[in-house]
């Protein structure tokens, strides 16, 4: 360390021992990171025996640096030799932040957004890219993949992280290597493989709102050729909000769920690993804060006085603040649910000329999600939703992988087949359907009117007080077929050239059904039921209850038919990557690369079909190590036309029906450019910090919004701007360990609002609260580790500056005067308890 540094250092040393009582008293602009994650991700290329000193320190520098070995190109690579834009979440940042899922770390990751306020069925979106997999017709763009093996469906897909080695993100189309539903990115998540040294740690954490957090692993060898790896988790949170009514605590966690993976040396060419997976989740559904002031409430004349409704239309000029509103849910049944067992069987053989790799897969889960979707407790506007999924996947892939002087090579078929189950169901009561009536009636002729005969309907009031369900069943059986082949063609000793293509074959058989609506309490009240002599009840208001109200024949399909539909879909996605090493640590590149995603079926529509999505993407790169500064230093730009994108959009419901709003699948073009940034910067040993940083620029090539509006030309939504920071900082010789501070800082501008952005609920919707508002997030956290790392205690918070947001408002309930927010959650702190043997 030279003259000028050692001040510095004297001087952070003196304040980090300072913040360790002053902790929680100010916050830094900055993110936790990892810039040493050697620790979790594979080794990469050693410095073999005859290198320099100088040469071994320089890779020691570039891995600290974070230039760690990666598998985005299905071969194993230095992250800064891959001409991909990825970014790397090391197992350490995980426990930094005291992540469970990368939903709790997405805003550090620019461009990546994970939405799971219903982990069940959660959305991810990268670059603008992305969607929700919200029916059993869809799947999302941004494929997630866990040691290579795609993630059958979103219900699957955002599990609790267990036992994980790092996670890739990358960026742009993965189609040629990754394959399935990666047109927009993917997440590739690497967990640990047994090792041949006895392991043991555990981690406890306890926090506010009755966080209770632990995992523990064991790793085992049992002789020289084999090892057994197991470890376990527990999530349980009370919840960070309370009905203001019935005390139900909302926005907890019930989570466990375990990993064992066994391998076994057969030969020393000849490996196998099995892995078993289990996970159980059991919650309260999402919370949903009612936006309608209840003083607004007002009682329906005779003989339907015992009935207080809001006022229909609403007007968001009178919408109340949700962040500081109480919350009044009464789903009848409401939880969010999930079962998962997933068994994965990998062999590897060596050869003399490469390796040969087969992988097999099987996923299984169930899911079962029913929530509030009026945000009250108001019997006579009651609405609640459920999803109900089940999916059974296998995947079987042979891969074959070797270079030479001249190329490096991987080929490889594989075949997936799903077949999955959902229900669609949504519930209301005999109150809520006489107030869709009403509503609706009300905004034909006005509510003088309607005020003035509902007392010429007494047989009315008979008919109130019974729940009713409707339902849309879907089965759905995906088989596809791929072949792939990727080469890097080393032209010469600086430059290197990069083909790859896959051919895909999908085929989905997809089925419909709408049973009648399902009131057995009411079917009785109206077999008893005597005309009543009144045309307007007789012929106008009393069909309305005999018949389906939500999917009705005009809204979804023909009641009580099955109807079932075949489409097959053929691609060839190539990519073609040109790089250039200026030095051994200066690299640029570009690359053209196609994307595609299979078509699908639109769940709540019967018939209803969509095209599959291409997408084109240009991008180009410099990625540099400067180890003598202690600096790395990677930009990139892109530009990508898309085509076909799948979205989900909420519906009106047709004018002059008693219906509801309904979400749907809809496709759009759209073009974005951008600039993505990272550095990495060691000023001195005990010092590591960074920066991230994201700009794009999405907008509408052609797209007709479901309120028929056109947004072509306008921007999609994405925010221009997102940006991470980082900053870690250690105070060696404290209480014979080690004293480490980290700082965490995550940005994300402002939804960039479009004329259908109102109705969808993701802009601007009330002049009293603001929607779609940039985003930050300050975590930090403070770590005293013994000697050797083991054992060890923190501190952390998240969300240090308790920023609340309304991240959108649903208006599914609006036909019954209501509509509902979702929120972020408060500050969170705890301690954790580490130890290792």
């Amino acid at each position: 360390m030279s003259m000028r540094q050692r001040p510095l250092s004297i001087a952070l040393h003196r304040l980090l021992l300072g913040a360790s009582t002053l902790f929680l008293c100010g916050p830094s602009l900055a993110i936790a990171a990892d810039p040493a994650p050697q620790d979790t991700a594979t080794s990469g290329t050693a410095a073999t025996p005859d290198q320099a000193p100088d040469s071994k320190a320089k890779v020691a520098e570039a891995k600290l640096l974070g230039n760690v070995t990666v598998t985005a190109q299905s071969r194993s690579q230095e992250v800064q030799s891959v001409p991909i834009p990825v970014q790397i979440i090391t197992a350490k940042q995980v426990q930094t932040l005291a992540a469970t899922d990368i939903s709790k770390m997405d805003i550090f990751v620019p461009g990546l957004v994970v939405s799971a306020d219903q982990p069940t069925q959660p959305s991810y979106e990268l670059r603008g890219i992305g969607g929700s997999g919200f029916g059993a017709g869809t799947e999302s763009a941004v494929g997630v993949y866990v040691d290579g093996v795609y993630a059958a469906r979103t219900g699957g897909a955002l599990l609790a992280f267990n036992d994980i080695a790092r996670i890739e993100v990358l960026k742009g189309p993965q189609g040629t290597l990754f394959g399935r539903n990666s047109a927009g990115g993917a997440i590739s998540i690497v967990t640990n493989e047994p090792s041949d040294k006895f392991e043991a740690k555990a981690t406890l954490r306890y926090g506010n709102y009755g966080e209770r957090y632990g995992d523990a692993l064991i790793n085992i060898p049992l002789n020289k050729d084999m090892a057994l790896r197991v470890s376990v988790l527990d999530n349980q949170s009370d919840g960070w909000v309370k009905d203001a009514a019935s005390g139900k605590h909302y926005g907890g966690n019930d989570d466990w769920g375990t990993r064992a993976v066994y391998r076994w040396n057969i030969t020393p060419d000849t490996r196998v690993l099995l892995a078993w997976d289990h996970e159980q989740l059991k919650q309260a559904p999402h919370p949903a804060f009612g936006l309608i002031p209840l003083s607004s409430y007002t009682q329906l004349p005779a003989p339907l006085n015992s009935m207080t409704i809001p006022p229909y239309p609403t007007d968001p000029a009178t919408y109340v603040n949700p962040l500081h509103s109480p919350l009044y849910n009464d789903a009848v049944g409401g939880a969010e649910t999930r079962r998962f067992d997933g068994a994965t069987l990998t062999v590897d053989h060596t050869f003399s000329w490469g390796s040969f790799t087969s992988t097999t897969a099987w996923r299984n889960f169930d899911t079962f999600n029913l929530g509030d979707y009026d945000g009250t407790n108001n019997y006579n506007v009651y609405l609640d939703t459920a999803n109900i999924e089940h999916s059974n996947s296998w995947y079987q892939e042979f891969k074959l992988s070797g270079n030479t002087d001249l190329i490096d090579w991987v080929a490889g078929t594989s075949f997936y087949l799903e077949k999955s189950h959902q229900t669609s169901q949504v519930d209301v009561n005999t109150n809520s359907v006489t107030t869709l009536i009403l509503n609706n009636f009300a905004s034909q002729v006005g509510w003088p009117l309607v005020d003035s005969l509902i007392p010429t309907m007494p047989q009315l009031a008979s008919l109130l007080g019974d729940p009713w369900s409707e339902q849309v069943r879907n089965g759905q059986t995906i088989t596809s077929y791929a072949t792939y082949g990727d080469v890097i063609w080393h032209l010469s000793d600086k430059l290197n050239l990069t083909t790859g293509v896959r051919f895909t074959l999908d085929q989905k058989q997809y089925s419909w059904f709408i049973p009648p609506r399902y009131a057995p309490q009411l079917d009785a009240t109206l077999a008893a039921l005597p005309p009543s002599g009144n045309p307007i009840f007789d012929g106008l208001v009393l069909p309305e209850f005999e018949q389906n109200l939500i999917f009705t024949p005009d809204t979804a399909g023909p009641i009580g038919v099955l109807t079932q539909k075949r489409s097959n879909w053929r691609n060839v996605s190539p990519r073609i990557v040109l790089d250039y090493h200026f030095t051994p640590n200066v690299m640029a590149y570009a690359s053209v690369t196609r994307g595609y995603q299979a078509g699908g079926f639109n769940f709540q529509q019967v018939g209803g079909t969509y095209a599959p999505e291409h997408v084109t993407n240009y991008e180009g790169g410099v990625k540099t190590v400067f180890p003598d500064q202690h600096l790395l230093f990677n930009v990139t730009g892109y530009y990508y036309t898309y085509d076909n994108l799948q979205g989900l959009s909420l519906q009106p419901a047709p004018t002059g029906t008693n219906g509801v709003p309904q979400y749907v699948i809809t496709t759009s073009d759209q073009h974005a450019h951008g600039l993505e940034a990272e550095l990495q910067w060691i000023p001195f040993g005990n010092l590591r910090l960074g920066l991230n940083g994201a700009y794009i620029d999405s907008t509408y090539t052609h797209y007709i919004s479901t309120d028929s509006k056109n947004l072509s030309g306008q921007p999609t939504g994405t925010p221009f701007f997102s940006g991470a920071a980082n900053l870690s900082y250690t105070v060696p010789d404290v209480f014979n360990g080690s004293l480490v501070y980290n700082a965490a800082y995550g940005f994300r501008g402002k939804t960039r609002c479009n004329s259908g952005s109102g109705f969808q609920g993701t802009c601007q919707v009330s002049p009293n609260f603001p929607v779609g508002t940039a985003q930050q997030s300050v975590d930090m956290r403070l770590d005293w580790n013994a000697p050797g790392d083991q054992w060890g205690v923190g501190i952390f918070v998240s969300n240090l500056l308790d920023k609340r947001y309304v991240t959108g408002v649903d208006n599914t309930a609006a036909p019954l005067g209501s509509a509902y927010a979702n929120i972020t959650p408060p500050r969170t702190w705890g301690v954790e308890l580490r130890a290792k043997f």
